[in-house]
């Protein structure tokens, strides 16, 4: 379903300003559609396989990591670190590779961050391709930290909330960051393995609950960049996404949502497409919130090849 692996003809570290490199690489093909992949997390990284979601005899396919992990430098720093310096971020990279327009793909807090970018910079976007989409509202934070997919998981969400004294746990967001910001790695480390477990036993449908602990440096990235976010509900007034979605009427856009993504209800991406006319919304049968999900690797890439086509 993936096309085979393919090396980059392109790395570099872009300086981006507030003391921040971020690393960004292209694959494919140098005169192809330039399409660049917005990660999820916030704080994950990218990786090697998202670039196989493309055709690279078509595509130009731009990748980075942003601020604060993966390659990117100082690793785990929270600081300028909001939505909006990602959004100038990714119009810098544009900027500095000579693209006037380009596709935007991402998933999950990929999505956020491409639907805000689009709403900001409606005029550069050719097409958007969103899975798993996520709009950061306190309704879609409660869900996943006020325990509603815990009643699903019951199991797992007492491994999640069992590090947290009772008295705290009406606001686990609140609970962790006075946890993942204290200066000792230590017990950043063993506190952020139990954020990022929970949002990975939850991410496929074939996890069962169980996920596996991820490396502790990883984690401690994904799981302070996570809460510094949420904590600060994406630096955006509630429901801003939704109420500016008029902005990019005009782009067209697919969205892929797992009928049983536990991270990400299907409630988001229907309100999503909805409002957006120009948005196809493809939901996929049997299917988590992971991009790995086979439904879901499949009608990606099926998106991105009908786009290559025109």
């Amino acid at each position: 379903m993936l096309y085979p692996p393919v090396d980059p003809f392109d790395q570099r570290m872009l300086t981006v300003g507030e003391g921040h490199d971020i690393y960004v690489e292209q694959s494919g093909n140098p005169k192809g559609l330039p399409a660049i992949v917005l990660h999820g997390g916030p704080g994950g990284g990218c990786s090697p396989a998202m670039r196989r979601y493309f055709d690279p005899d078509r595509y130009r396919i731009i990748l980075f990591d942003q601020r604060g992990c993966g390659r990117s430098r100082p690793f785990a720093s929270v600081e300028h670190n909001t939505t909006w310096h990602l959004v100038r971020d990714i119009e810098k990279i544009r900027e500095t590779l000579g693209i006037d327009q380009w596709c935007v793909f991402g998933g999950s807090w990929g999505a956020t961050l491409a639907l805000i970018y689009a709403e900001t910079h409606p005029d550069r976007v050719l097409h958007l391709a969103l899975r798993g989409v996520f709009t950061m509202t306190r309704a879609e934070l409660d869900w996943f930290y006020g325990g509603g997919a815990g009643h699903f998981w019951p199991e797992t969400w007492a491994r999640f909330i069992e590090p947290i004294p009772e008295e705290e746990r009406d606001d686990l967001i609140a609970a962790y960051a006075r946890r993942l910001f204290t200066g000792d790695p230590v017990e950043e480390v063993r506190f952020a393995k139990a954020w990022s477990s929970w949002e990975n036993a939850l991410a496929s449908v074939a996890s069962n609950g169980v996920g596996g602990e991820p490396p502790g440096q990883y984690a401690r990235a994904f799981a302070r960049l996570e809460n510094h976010y949420f904590t600060h509900l994406g630096w955006m007034e509630e429901g801003q996404i939704l109420r500016d979605i008029g902005r990019i009427a005009h782009i067209p856009g697919d969205i892929v949502q797992g009928r049983l993504d536990m991270i990400c209800p299907p409630r988001t991406a229907w309100a999503v497409a909805r409002a957006w006319d120009k948005a196809d919304l493809h939901m996929v049968p049997n299917a988590g919130h992971a991009l790995s999900e086979p439904g879901i690797t499949a009608k990606l890439v099926q998106v991105m090849d009908r786009v290559a086509r025109g």
